[in-house]
C-alpha cells in the first residue's frame, strides 16, 4: 500500500493534523500495525515538498505549533491516478520457502520436514485469523479473508511440492 497516496485520500475529505491522519489511518488500515509518528510526518513532509499537500493552518499547541494539512489539486489528481491503476499481481516466483526446500535437497537435509513445519505454521495462523474474523467487524473480516485465501494458496503449493519432492530432488542433484 502506498502510504503517500493513502494520506492524500484521507486528506481529500477534509484537512487534517498529522495526529488525525495517524488516528484515521490506524483505525482503517493499521489493524495490528499502527503507524509511527515519524512515518506520518516524514510522509507529510515529502508530500508537501512534492506539492501534493499544503499547510492549511498553523495553530499554537502546548508543544510545537500544530500544522493542519490539506490536499492540493495536484494531490487530488495524483490519488485519482493511483486509485485508477491496477496493482501488479505478485506471483512470488522464487520465494524464500522454495529456496529453503532446494537448499535442503542440495545439502541432504530432509526437505519434507521443512514443508511439514511450514504447513503447521500456516495452519496455526489460519486458525488465529479465523478466530479474529469471527470476532471482528466487516473490515476485519475482509482483511482476514484476504490473508486466509493467500494462506490457502500457499498450502496447496506446499502439498503439491511435497508430492513432487522426489522428482525435485532428482532434478536438483543432477
Amino acid at each position: 500500500m502506498s502510504l503517500g497516496q493513502t494520506f492524500l485520500g484521507l486528506l481529500e475529505s477534509q484537512p487534517r493534523h498529522g495526529y488525525d491522519i495517524k488516528r484515521v489511518y490506524d483505525e482503517h488500515f493499521g489493524r495490528g500495525r499502527s503507524l509511527h509518528y515519524g512515518q506520518v510526518y516524514a510522509t507529510l513532509s515529502r508530500l508537501l515538498k512534492n506539492g501534493l499537500v499544503e499547510v492549511d493552518a498553523v495553530e499554537p499547541g502546548e508543544g510545537p505549533e500544530r500544522k493542519r494539512y490539506s490536499i492540493t489539486d495536484a494531490g487530488v489528481t495524483d490519488v485519482a491516478d493511483w486509485l485508477s491503476r491496477p496493482e501488479n499481481p505478485e506471483p512470488y516466483l522464487q520465494s524464500t520457502l522454495y529456496t529453503k526446500v532446494v537448499l535442503a535437497l542440495l545439502t541432504d537435509r530432509p526437505a519434507a520436514d521443512i514443508l511439514d513445519t511450514q504447513r503447521a505454521e500456516h495452519l496455526r495462523l489460519m486458525r488465529e485469523l479465523t478466530r479474529r474474523k469471527m470476532d471482528g467487524d466487516l473490515a476485519d473480516q475482509l482483511v482476514c479473508d484476504h490473508a486466509l485465501f493467500h494462506l490457502e494458496a500457499d498450502l496447496r503449493w506446499l502439498e503439491l511440492t511435497a508430492a513432487r519432492l522426489d522428482r525435485l530432488a532428482a532434478e536438483v542433484r543432477r
